[in-house]
């Protein structure tokens, strides 16, 4: 596959597996337990091999396993050649590593290097005294003349983003919790131990990573103050700075280019003209990025506090989001297609419908909008089942750090009442894709034979992988066929991306043209029928269904949640 070429508007585009590849994300603290304990862990994932190897992925992007404290889930790394106890041992991964191979599926791990745990061997050192060698290993400051911090910079989990250390009298940079210290990627030692571990993982054996808040790794000169937000913290500007190109670039040359892998950059904030320098078809840097515009909430919606007071973005301009980076990464760059993963609510819950009524139809709804996207698709486990939000009734039921601050804070200093911020908190909380993931009908949904570190959603009675399984009308089955097309037809990999009809508030139409050969994509985002343009009908009287949501076809409507996808020459 690598290397091949050929004609797509008008543009080159390079063949590659990755291209061609569908990624699974697995969220291991949540996806199934071995041995008891209430948490997942590496040898439950070896268990559920199969079951991913059915479902008919390439790739599974695993969240970390490396050793850490837990203060961010794992996203607070104190080890990064060691895992975590809870989830076993290095002999455990070595042991998963190879049968996922056996069965044709690659690992992805996920790379935390913009920061580390505090608990980490280097801030160990660097916070022993100003002359230690691994000082400048991480970011620190003098306070301000009054003692204050250097900036007004806000941590994204909130408070500011600097902690005072009173052992060297300086503050140390966190754009995350106070538990994970910022490495300072201008000292040249750091990127060296960074290409360092990641050549060890290379040579284990690894098939790719997935590159955590990456666009953060290069700090804006001097650290000016950001302009402030309604909590009165400042935005960091961090995003794509001034060398972020230059050290990926680094990294590609001194890891990637060594080995063939797949790599995605998470890159908040990034535009379409820096994605196209991240993920160039030159293959400098990285494969894709993830950017979130389309999770976002929508140039016309007013919030105060960010995500969590956010509505739904209006269908047009949704689509219009998604077109233009379809558009405009088309022949340049390469897209990541995903709704949801660990940061997220579950896809279902927002942008289809998780009433019992059509939970299943708006689940494959959205797959099939997604899946014929121009891209690399990305599954979140359960993503596949339909799964939804747990819509917790009780405060002491989350668990994720970013929810339970943001409760603090909108409620003490922004004056949201509690039952404002539990709606918040039931509509966007991280911890709704991270309730166990539904296997069966059992205690605990199969998940864990002990009590599980976050409860499970209650609908796993009803919304299990055990009944789906085997069941041709099931969401799951669903995915199979979606995921069997992508490898069968080039056009899905490949195809130029058109929208149709953008100003249409109810239906998603566009159509993916390859050579004499073009698919038809309709999908009505609404619950109740909706008449297909006639300008639409007139396109498809001599075409063939690739696939439909519905059995039996009304050819001049769509039904409520309905997704069909047409197949013709032209």
């Amino acid at each position: 596959m690598h290397g091949l070429m050929f004609k797509t508007g008008g543009k080159s585009m390079k063949k590659a597996w990755w291209k061609e590849a569908v990624v699974y994300q697995v969220y291991p603290r949540s996806f199934m337990d071995a041995n008891g304990d209430g948490i997942g862990d590496i040898n439950g994932i070896t268990q559920r091999l199969e079951y991913l190897q059915e479902l008919g992925i390439d790739v599974i992007w695993l969240s970390p396993v490396y050793q850490s404290p837990n203060d961010d889930n794992g996203y607070d790394i104190s080890d990064y050649q060691a895992i975590m106890e809870e989830f076993g041992t290095m002999e455990d991964f070595d042991r998963m590593l190879a049968k996922a191979h056996e069965l044709g599926i690659k690992i992805m791990m996920d790379l935390v290097v913009n920061h580390t745990s505090d608990e980490h061997a280097w801030f160990v050192e660097s916070r022993k005294s100003i002359d230690n060698p691994y000082r400048d290993f991480y970011i620190w400051r003098k306070g301000k003349e009054d003692g204050s911090e250097p900036n007004n910079w806000g941590s994204c989990f909130s408070g500011s983003a600097w902690k005072y250390d009173p052992q060297t009298d300086m503050y140390f940079l966190h754009l995350f919790s106070t538990k994970q210290p910022d490495l300072n990627w201008d000292n040249p030692q750091v990127r060296e131990h960074v290409y360092d571990m990641m050549n060890w993982w290379c040579e284990k054996g690894i098939d790719g990573f997935r590159m955590d808040v990456i666009s953060l790794i290069s700090k804006p000169e001097g650290l000016p103050d950001g302009k402030a937000g309604e909590n009165g913290y400042g935005d960091s500007g961090c995003a794509n700075g001034p060398h972020v190109h230059e050290y990926l670039q680094e990294m590609n040359r001194e890891v990637l280019s060594k080995y063939d892998l797949i790599t995605v950059g998470e890159a908040a904030g990034v535009t379409l003209e820096e994605a196209k320098k991240y993920a160039n078809g030159e293959g400098t840097e990285l494969n894709m990025v993830f950017q979130f515009e389309h999770l976002g909430d929508g140039e016309g919606v007013k919030t105060r506090f960010g995500k969590w007071d956010g509505q739904k973005m209006p269908l047009p301009e949704w689509k219009e989001n998604l077109s233009k980076w379809q558009t405009g990464l088309e022949g340049n760059a390469w897209n990541s297609l995903f709704l949801s993963n660990h940061d997220q609510p579950r896809s279902v819950s927002k942008f289809g419908n998780d009433s019992d009524a059509y939970r299943e139809v708006s689940a494959k709804l959205l797959a099939t909008c997604l899946h014929m996207m121009q891209g690399t698709p990305y599954v979140y486990q359960g993503e596949e089942l339909g799964m939804c939000n747990a819509y917790f009734d009780d405060l002491a039921d989350y668990r994720d750090i970013e929810s339970l601050n943001a409760y603090r804070e909108l409620t003490e200093i922004c004056g949201v009442s509690h039952e404002e911020m539990m709606g918040y908190l039931k509509r966007v909380s991280r911890d709704n894709a991270r309730t166990p993931m539904q296997w069966d009908d059992s205690k605990n949904a199969g998940f864990t034979t002990g009590t599980p570190w976050i409860k499970v959603n209650p609908n796993y009675i009803h919304v299990n992988a055990k009944q789906q399984v085997g069941d041709p009308d099931s969401v799951f089955s669903y995915y199979q066929k979606l995921i069997r097309l992508r490898h069968e037809n080039e056009i899905i990999v490949y195809g130029d991306y058109e929208l149709l009809e953008p100003e249409n508030e109810e239906l998603f139409i566009y159509t993916r043209t390859l050579g004499g050969e073009r698919l038809m994509v309709l999908c009505n985002f609404t619950d109740r029928d909706v008449v297909i343009p006639a300008s639409v009908t007139g396109q498809i009287t001599d075409a063939q269904i690739m696939i439909c949501n519905y059995v039996g076809e009304m050819e001049s409507l769509l039904r409520p949640y309905e997704a069909r996808v047409y197949r013709y020459e032209v």
